[in-house]
């Protein structure tokens, strides 16, 4: 797959493809004992850290400002956890867990690797996934047979061709056009409930 031509490139990673992927090969039968082994290590290993930052937590009036300031570039005036401390695009794992209290580091740097990148990412990641699920809910929605694309405001010219010359029946028919983008099927969604209500008033 070629992830810079897939819409939700933030979920389809090359780094996460084991992540992704891995089960999957298993239950079809492709993916061996060890290469299983060595998946289920590194997945459980990211699994505990995340939930052993995200409970480990850095109280202002416990951790020195010091300690605060050489790590985090600043002090905190209020509590952290570790994990949240990780979205900064400025500290990194292996500064983080020089904080007094923060515990033993990892040491696998591809578990390191997916911390950072889940740490860094979190929010265009959730962001996305609601934008996925926003998506499903519209897939069976209709396209009138005799919509004229044309007249959708903010489509580009290629947008408005392609969609008329493929003559998607719904909503995730257009959505899978190569080139529509998530922008364009706003836009659609947009045009057809003003089409609606200009209908019914």
């Amino acid at each position: 797959m070629f992830t810079s031509r897939a819409e939700y490139r933030l979920s389809l990673r090359e780094d996460n493809a084991d992540l992704r992927l891995t089960e999957q090969g298993r239950a079809l039968g492709l993916v061996d004992d060890v290469r299983w082994e060595a998946f289920c290590r590194k997945r459980d290993a990211i699994a505990m850290e995340q939930e052993r930052l995200k409970s480990t937590w850095v109280n202002p009036k416990i951790t020195p400002a010091e300690d605060c300031v050489r790590v985090l570039g600043k002090a905190i005036e209020h509590e952290y956890n570790l994990f949240e401390l990780l979205r900064r695009p400025e500290v990194s794992y292996a500064k983080l867990l020089t904080l007094p209290g923060a515990g033993e580091a990892q040491t696998d740097p591809l578990v390191v690797e997916q911390l950072e990148i889940s740490a860094k990412y979190q929010g265009y990641i959730d962001r996305q996934a609601e934008e996925v699920a926003k998506s499903g809910s519209y897939e069976n929605t209709a396209l009138p047979t005799d919509l004229d694309y044309a007249t959708v405001a903010g489509l580009s010219n290629e947008v408005k061709q392609k969609l008329a010359q493929h003559k998607p029946q719904t909503i995730g028919q257009a959505s899978r056009i190569q080139g529509i983008t998530p922008a364009a099927i706003s836009l659609l969604l947009i045009h057809l409930k003003r089409h609606n209500l200009s209908q019914a008033a």
